[in-house]
């Protein structure tokens, strides 16, 4: 028999219980640094040095972090079900955990690229330095979408979404767009759990089952509805 297909949206939530910051927790500054120094196109104009010091610092961290039990309970969904996971999340905890199909919308820890080709990408696990040149002769930088930047990814993210039998939210705010978007995405028929453990506003989405409560807690929850599915 085909298993369903489940799609699960994750944010920063899921991985704060590694021990990883996450923005709304945090007033706008992460471990100090203001986003806006830090993570936009104007700050990488700015100041590049210190955009490639904070995410050394970031790699380090997803480095010594461990998948928690939420991202293992995620893994272990793909026993009874075909499961997609769309993270907003850049570091590779799903992928640890076991998860086989992860999309990462806003980009990998993991990688860098060409600051003038987005093609050109590259795995790096130490540092990225000033004066790291690409093949194209361009700066290396963070594989990252930064804030005010495109999203290229949404674009194949919408047709995994429409394509679900079960949508699930786990561990975001959904009020970074265009990734909160592809709740409404959705089939308005099937499905969908919100597992956060402050939940989010959405009016305009249908058959939802909220879980308020930490990642951690609210997965070991779904896992037991979705067993009644």
């Amino acid at each position: 028999m085909q298993k369903k297909k489940l799609v699960v949206l994750t944010g920063a939530g899921i991985s704060a219980e590694s021990g990883l910051k996450t923005f709304r927790d945090s007033d706008g500054l992460w471990e100090g640094y203001n986003i806006q120094d830090v993570a936009t196109p104007r700050a990488w104009k700015k100041d590049p040095k210190l955009v490639l010091e904070f995410y050394n610092y970031r790699r380090r961290n997803v480095l010594e972090a461990k998948p928690n039990a939420a991202h293992f309970g995620l893994a272990e969904l793909q026993d009874d079900f075909d499961v997609t996971i769309i993270t907003q999340n850049i570091d590779d905890l799903h992928e640890r955990a076991g998860s086989k199909k992860v999309m990462h919308l806003h980009g990998e820890i993991f990688k860098m690229r060409s600051e003038k080709n987005a093609q050109l990408v590259y795995d790096i696990k130490g540092d990225i330095h000033w004066g790291d040149i690409a093949p194209d002769g361009a700066q290396l930088r963070p594989h990252i979408v930064w804030f005010e930047e495109p999203v290229p990814m949404i674009e194949e993210a919408v047709p995994v979404v429409q394509s679900a039998d079960i949508f699930v939210v786990v561990g975001t705010s959904l009020v970074v767009y265009p990734a909160a978007g592809l709740v409404t995405v959705a089939h308005s028929s099937i499905p969908k759990f919100i597992v956060d453990k402050k939940i989010p506003y959405t009016s305009s989405v249908y058959n939802v089952t909220a879980i308020e409560k930490p990642a951690t807690e609210g997965v070991a929850e779904l896992k037991e509805l979705l067993k009644k599915i």
